[in-house]
Formats: C-alpha cells, structure tokens, sequence
C-alpha cells in the first residue's frame, strides 16, 4: 500500500520517542571506531516541511517537538535531539523536522554506511534529491569524502524484502530500524517474520522497531510477540500522551522495541521518560511503560514456547491514523531537505546473540504516570 505519507504526522509525540532513541543507539554505537552499518527499511522523505501543506493540516508537531521547542530543562538526551533539529532551523522558527535518515546521517560518523529504503515513489524521490543537495552543499564548502565507497543509499524498494542482502554487514555492527505504516494489519506480521529472519543471519544486529499502539488486535498483541523472537535481549518503551478517545481515533501512544539493545538504554530512558511524560502530557492518563527481559528458549519444534512472563504493560489502546494526502518536494537550505508523510486508516495508524537458553525472564516494567501538576511518578511492578 503506498498512500501512506509521513509529513502529515511529522514531529508528533511518536516521532519524538522514536527519533531520540534512534539517537541514542548511534551514539552507542559511535564509542567504538569500527564502522557500522545503518539500515532504515521505510526511510520517508528525510526532512519535513513543518509550514507545508501535509505538516500544517493537523499540526501534529504541537503533540510532539513543539512543546520541547523552547524548553531550558532538558535532559541531556533530550537536548541532543531538540538540538539537532534546531541546527537545522538556524532562523530560530521551526521550520523544518528530520526524518530517521536525516537525523542517522548527522550522528553517525564519515566511515559509517546508511542504507535507505523507500517504496513511495514521490517519497525515494524526495529522500534521494535531499541526499544529493546535501552532498552538492557539502561540495560547494569544500568538504570531499575521506572514505572511499558510497556512504549513502537510496534504494525506491521493499526494506522488508531488501533487508536480508545486507545481513550481516561487512563490519559485523549494525543498526536497523524497522518502521513501516502499519496501515495494513500484515505489516505486524512482516516485521516480526522479517527480525526473525533477519536474527538468524545477524544475530548480533541491534534491530529497532517503532509501532503504534491501537484498538486492533494485531498492534494489541504486537510486542507480546515480539518477545518470543530468539534475540539476546529485549527492551519495550511505550509512551503515551493522553486518554485515548472513545471514538478510538488519534495516535495516543507508540512504543519503541528494541532487540539486542545496548545496557546503558535501559537506565537513560528511566532517568529520561517521566521529563517527556509531564512536557507532552495532554490529560492526568499520560504515562510510560519500561519493560526489559530475555526471550523463551525454543521448544523442540521450533516454535517458541508461550509462557514468557510478561512486565506489566500499558493498557490497549483505541486510535485510528489520520488521512494523508499529496506532498510535494520542498527547496530546503544545508540540513533541510524536503518531506511527505503516511496515511492511516480507521483501523490503523501511520507514525544480539541467540537465546541464552535460560526460561523466559521479564524485567519489572516502570510505568510512569502524569497525574497533574504533579511530578509523574515512576513505580517498579
């Protein structure tokens, strides 16, 4: 399905959970010098325009970066991310939001490798043509490439078909980032066959999968799944904003679920997730989920056994995507290229090793909750 178009929810509260842990994972990965694959299999546009047409219909970005636009507080994670997107807005006004891409191409290094994938036509146009500007900028100051190889690119196809060519990569350190519309219920099932697939020609890859919690059953039962999936470790951090409606429509929560993370992820996000709880909190049912654990061991058959113990997790969420519509490129300065967006339906929204052969083991899950004025407060179950 290709009407999906991110730029009507970019920079919206999932855009914020997701792209500042994508930050985080690179940053890991950037302590050592070896260099490292990036992988995006639904890379978008790779930067958004936040006064266009798609952005400014739903305004979605007051849900998510705008509240942390003009905020002196911030963690240093969060500021990272917030600054990051401000170096790209150099007026001050919040013009432009990156996309994964964008954001993966100025925080990993000159020898790191990204390879994108983009299935929407008009979309692997815009991506392709603000990578291409952003090398012609790049020229135009005298900046040559050190490295030899092509660091970037862009393929128009199918990451989830494309992905298993480049696993695992030359280096043997990767980090992928599984992120498609989920628009059609078959995307949960492809992501978890395509990790699944993927963990047993790279076992040791961090793989990184954005979702949206909704009223179907196929994103209630998501993650669940997720962990019977025979990685080294898992974490699970789901954020959500407010109550959901009754009418089930609008994107309340998302989470983010990481296999094989690295071990300092797990106490940043719980020093981290009660700030972005009380900045984006929209009513008194805003609250995070940090759940973290090891997957059970495979049965003789082959399949994985269903008594993982679960932490506690959020409660199921009713919330249907917005519509989208046509986007068109934008002419963007150095670090602003142009952007699009995904559509969702009523139904819908857009936004390690082998197992160890240990039993199934769930880390407690924190949960934090804004109950006001109050500071959110984070309980261990």
């Amino acid at each position: 399905m290709l009407s999906y178009r991110h730029a009507f929810h970019a920079g919206n509260h999932a855009d914020v959970l997701k792209h500042f842990v994508t930050i985080q994972l690179l940053q890991y990965l950037n302590q050592k010098d070896t260099a490292y694959s990036y992988i995006d299999t639904h890379s978008g546009a790779g930067v958004y325009a936040l006064d266009g047409t798609f952005a400014s219909k739903n305004a979605e970005y007051d849900t998510g970066i705008g509240p942390l636009w003009e905020r002196t507080d911030l963690p240093p994670e969060l500021k990272e991310y917030v600054d990051l997107i401000r170096a790209m807005n150099p007026s001050g006004k919040m013009r432009y939001y990156p996309g994964s891409p964008y954001i993966a191409d100025q925080v990993a290094r000159e020898h790191d490798r990204l390879r994108l994938f983009e299935l929407h036509p008009a979309d692997s146009k815009l991506l392709a043509d603000n990578f291409r500007k952003l090398e012609e900028h790049a020229a135009e100051q005298g900046i040559r490439p050190t490295v030899r190889g092509k660091r970037v690119l862009v393929t128009r196809g199918d990451g989830f078909q494309s992905l298993k060519a480049l696993l695992p990569p030359p280096s043997r350190r990767a980090l992928v980032l599984i992120d498609p519309p989920y628009e059609d219920k078959q995307d949960y099932k492809k992501v978890k066959d395509t990790l699944a697939e993927a963990l047993v020609r790279f076992p040791g890859g961090t793989y990184a999968v954005w979702y949206p919690l909704l009223q179907r059953m196929e994103s209630r039962q998501f993650a669940d799944k997720l962990k019977q999936l025979q990685c080294g470790e898992w974490l699970n951090v789901v954020l959500t904003t407010h109550t959901p409606q009754p009418d089930g429509f609008g994107l309340h929560s998302s989470g983010m679920f990481i296999l094989n993370p690295p071990y300092t992820l797990e106490p940043m996000l719980k020093q981290v997730m009660p700030y972005l709880v009380k900045a984006l909190a929209k009513d008194s049912g805003a609250r995070f989920t940090l759940e973290s654990g090891t997957p059970t061991p495979l049965r003789g058959n082959g399949m994985a056994s269903t008594r993982t113990p679960r932490a506690a997790a959020p409660g199921t969420s009713r919330n249907a995507p917005l519509s989208a519509a046509r986007n068109t490129p934008l002419g963007a300065p150095r670090n602003a290229p142009a952007g699009t967006g995904r559509p969702t339906g009523p139904g819908a929204p857009r936004a390690g090793g082998p197992a160890n052969g240990r039993p199934g083991v769930a880390r407690p899950a924190t949960d934090g909750r804004n109950t006001g004025p109050r500071r959110p407060v984070n309980r261990q179950k």
